[in-house]
């Protein structure tokens, strides 16, 4: 598996070579990735307050968050958990406890769906919650098991102050080496026989030991080196999920179905590949490390700063359940502050706004009759996007306006009811062409059932009528891992989804492509394109909400009162004058030489009329802007790559377009 546990994710870079598209991960050793942020100054005066307490909850293997903060939380002193030099807090449970991962066994959704798969199967009951409480309330569910008493159920789990703090620390940190990327499923081998809790520091190369004393005295466990704890493999007993299939009347088929699968797409990537720039494991991004040093616990001044450092964001991509959980803390019991919660909010929408996603609109062709219009998106991630829980989606909007603002054409916009307009009314295809305003590309998956019917109900999931999501780079149907990670209703006449100019597969990039009517519009086209993703759609939720419980009813209040929008990925625009030339004598501008033989365009004879000059390159991209305000001359160096440029000169009343070709030099 690939390590990088002292490199810095600083950005992602995508360069075409021969069309051949090669991404670049650049990193560098001082600093933060730029999808993350240490704690604000809010979020320190909140810890000095001493807002918050943990859970303290202790069973016979288990310990929770509460009891590691003493040492691994806010330090009022500043000598523990704070970057050296600088002094920034940048303590563990605070992070982690307002993360999707610490709010793991609250989360309303999931119980809202467990008692909805219950209601579904209620013969199934005790093995649904066992499995689901596995990897959601994994320190009740195994402590039970350990004991050689399980099953585990909710009903235990609501009165289970440890299991309730979710994805904890002990879990994580118990998980043995020769188990990791081997089990999934929620099957996780722990390492209970003296108590191990890994981590990445005392290794054969480090030159400080590990003073472990007061971890084995106060809280019954012993730190010890593990090379795995950066290895992607340690999320995957979760991370992957094969649910059994169940007919419509609740006999097991025998079947299975892969609910998600977000490790084993890691595997069948680029990322995957520790002899390649592009890998880096899962912790890479979503567990960040820093080289300035840290002193890893309070109480102890001897103690040496130790470097990298995992910061534990956790941060992904679910802005809303973040925001619903924020917006209902002490209905559902929760540790963290509304500031804490703001905090990884925005993490998480750095995530998706700076390391998800390229979009890469251009013009292809234009004639009277149509605008022929590509958008590329490049994933970004070392997984599928969007990942995980099979309800997320996102989806491309495109809007073409003339000169005049009047839309001429819309694709994928939302309504009020924070659904795509013209979707489907069961679900929507995929696309490789899109020529009417009611047709939308949504990236996603669509479980059927046994009846090849779409289901939402996970124990019916037998088949994918969908799966387009956006595959990672490297991603191809020859990896041995394909069989969990398959590509659903996408034909095979689609020979851009994930495959280059040259047909290779693992691009990890798709072309949607728009033929616009203009109906013999000649004029300025104006092309806004944009990508949204959305964790809990309301068509989702539907087959849920038909049953009653008190999970079902908590939840479908609270997520009738949470803005449910979605969120904006990416924006890109441009404007076409590839059609508009116009004769300048009357506004008596000439523009010169043309074509171009050094790459400087000069022009000449501007007046009052003129409001302002614009360049574009053959894509529509701006290239150069200037305002004369009085000057009667203006020369602008132009790009050195040959082709068609436009030059827009607006007026108060119109825009004059001159097209002019620049040779090579």
């Amino acid at each position: 598996m690939a390590q990088r546990s002292t490199l810095l994710l600083r950005s992602v870079v995508v360069a075409s070579i021969g069309g051949l598209v090669t991404l670049f991960v650049s990193w560098s050793g001082g600093g933060v990735p730029s999808a993350h942020a240490y704690h604000s100054a809010e979020e320190v005066a909140e810890y000095r307050a001493g807002n918050g307490a943990l859970s303290v909850g202790i069973n016979t293997y288990f310990k929770a968050s509460g009891n590691c903060s003493g040492c691994h939380g806010h330090d009022p002193s500043g000598f523990a958990m704070t970057t050296v030099p600088g002094g920034v807090d940048v303590n563990v449970t605070d992070d982690w406890r307002s993360s999707m991962m610490g709010n793991s066994a609250r989360d309303p959704f999931w119980r809202a769906k467990v008692s909805h798969e219950v209601q579904v199967n209620p013969a199934h009951q005790a093995a649904l919650e066992d499995k689901c409480t596995s990897c959601h309330a994994p320190m009740g569910r195994y402590n039970k098991h350990f004991l050689g008493q399980g099953p585990y159920s909710i009903a235990e789990l609501e009165q289970d102050e440890t299991a309730l703090d979710g994805v904890s620390c002990v879990p994580c940190h118990m998980q043995s080496a020769d188990s990791i990327g081997i089990l999934h499923s929620g099957n996780l081998r722990l390492d209970t026989l003296g108590r191990p809790l890994y981590g990445p520091f005392g290794g054969p190369d480090d030159p400080q030991p590990l003073f472990g004393a007061p971890m084995t005295a106060f809280v019954g466990y012993e730190p010890q080196y593990g090379e795995h704890i950066n290895d992607g493999g340690l999320c995957a007993g979760c991370h992957t999920l094969i649910t059994e299939t169940a007919d419509l009347n609740g006999n097991l088929t025998g079947g299975t179905f892969v609910e998600q699968a977000t490790y084993h797409e890691w595997l069948n990537s680029s990322f995957n590949n520790k002899e390649h720039i592009d890998g880096i494991t899962c912790q890479g991004c979503h567990v960040p490390r820093i080289n300035e040093g840290v002193v890893l616990s309070a109480n102890y001044l001897f103690l040496q700063p130790r470097a990298p450092f995992g910061m534990h964001h956790f941060a992904g991509a679910n802005v809303f359940m973040l925001n619903l959980l924020k917006n209902h803390i002490d209905e559902l019991g929760l540790t963290a502050t509304e500031t804490q919660f703001d905090s990884t909010i925005a993490r998480t929408n750095r995530m998706l706004q700076q390391n998800s996603l390229l979009m890469e609109p251009s013009m292809v062709d234009r004639t009277s009759d149509t605008a022929f219009v590509d958008v590329k998106l490049t994933n970004l991630a070392g997984h599928k996007f969007p990942s995980g829980y099979p309800a997320r989606r996102a989806w491309v909007e495109l809007a073409v306006t003339n000169d005049e603002g009047d839309t001429l054409f819309h694709s994928g916009g939302w309504d009020g009811t924070y659904d795509v307009v013209g979707h489907d009314p069961s679900w929507e295809p995929h696309y490789d062409m899109i020529t009417q305003p009611d047709q939308a590309q949504i990236y996603e998956q669509v479980m059927a059932d046994v009846n090849g019917d779409r289901t939402t109900v996970l124990e019916r999931a037998s088949s994918k009528l969908k799966d387009n999501r956006l595959a990672p780079a490297g991603f191809t149907a020859a990896h041995y891992a394909y069989d969990t990670t398959t590509v659903d209703g996408v034909s095979a006449s689609d020979i851009d989804f994930n495959r280059d100019d040259l047909g290779i597969e693992g691009s990890g990039s798709d072309v949607v492509h728009y033929h616009v009517p203009l109906n013999g519009y000649a004029g300025t086209l104006n092309i806004r394109t944009r990508f949204w993703y959305q964790s809990a759609p309301p068509r989702y939720m539907t087959e849920m909400f038909a049953y009653n419980s008190t999970a079902i009813d908590t939840f479908k209040t609270m997520f009738d009162h949470t803005d449910n929008s979605p969120v904006l990925v990416k924006d890109e625009s441009f404007t076409d004058l590839s059609t508009a030339v116009d004769d300048l004598t009357e506004l008596g501008v000439r523009i010169y030489p043309n074509p171009v033989r050094d790459g400087r365009l000069t022009v000449v004879g501007l007046n009052e009329r003129v409001l302002e000059l614009e360049v574009y390159d053959a894509r529509g991209a701006l290239v150069a802007r200037t305002q004369p305000n009085g000057q009667r001359q203006w020369t602008v160096d132009l790009p050195q790559a040959e082709g068609t440029y436009l030059i827009a000169i607006r007026t108060e009343d119109r825009v004059f377009v001159e097209r002019v070709v620049v040779l090579a030099r």
